[in-house]
């Protein structure tokens, strides 16, 4: 599926406020375990709010081509993200919805021209910056449903599902790992992934398709019955 950029803009708008409502809670509710282990749902809202922060640098990158990495270093990016789960609730939900605030402005800032400004991203890749709202809206949508308050893949845009599912396989294509074919038996979208034996077929709604993709929770099993293979992280 080819996604646009006025796609990618709108599930970001769409994403952030999503998880912004999703994030809407009290100390005891943001103490409680995220959907991802080992971090609570503190960890996660200081996780959205350091990458809007990161994406912004980027965007003063492409704004002015002065050289602004997403994060100075693993370490600084993984301490920011302790010092945010270490905040009170109203501390927290501050800096969030500061941050995504700034980003967005920063975002709509930028003409046509710096648009197509070419920055690095944290994993090392060189891209215009025409892609930095995909990547915002994958961090926001994905993540409203880690925090585990309710939300499933189900209540994201299909297109943005599409969208994210041709984007994990393209990345799994690269890994060695059991050969699938997935189906979404609710749009027209499949997918090929190549790998070890014969391929396991794997046909579901594409919401489930994406989570499994990604690696959250989901109820796919394969057409014989047998269950889904188990993929390896996906970032």
């Amino acid at each position: 599926m080819s996604r646009t950029f006025d796609d990618a803009r709108s599930w970001a708008e769409f994403g952030t406020a999503l998880f912004l409502q999703a994030a809407d809670l009290d100390d005891a509710g943001l103490d409680a375990p995220s959907a991802l282990p080992g971090w609570t749902r503190k960890h996660l809202v200081a996780h959205v709010a350091a990458n809007a922060d990161a994406l912004g640098n980027l965007v003063h990158w492409a704004a002015t081509g002065e050289r602004t990495p997403m994060y100075t270093s693993s370490e600084e990016r993984a301490a920011g993200i302790e010092r945010g789960a270490g905040m009170v609730a109203v501390e927290l939900a501050t800096w969030l919805r500061r941050s995504a605030e700034a980003l967005a402005a920063a975002m709509a800032s930028l003409d046509d021209a710096q648009w197509q400004s070419l920055v690095v991203t944290a994993q090392g890749r060189t891209v215009p910056a025409t892609e930095l709202p995909w990547m915002r809206s994958r961090e926001v949508c994905v993540h409203a449903v880690d925090l585990g308050t309710g939300l499933t893949f189900a209540d994201l845009p299909t297109g943005f599902l599409a969208a994210l599912g041709y984007d994990v396989v393209a990345k799994r294509t690269k890994e060695h790992g059991p050969a699938l074919r997935l189906e979404a038996t609710d749009t027209a979208a499949s997918w090929e992934l190549p790998g070890e034996g014969e391929p396991t077929v794997l046909a579901g709604p594409v919401h489930e398709i994406t989570a499994y993709l990604t690696g959250r929770e989901h109820v796919l099993t394969a057409v014989d019955g047998g269950p889904a293979p188990t993929l390896t992280r996906w970032l």
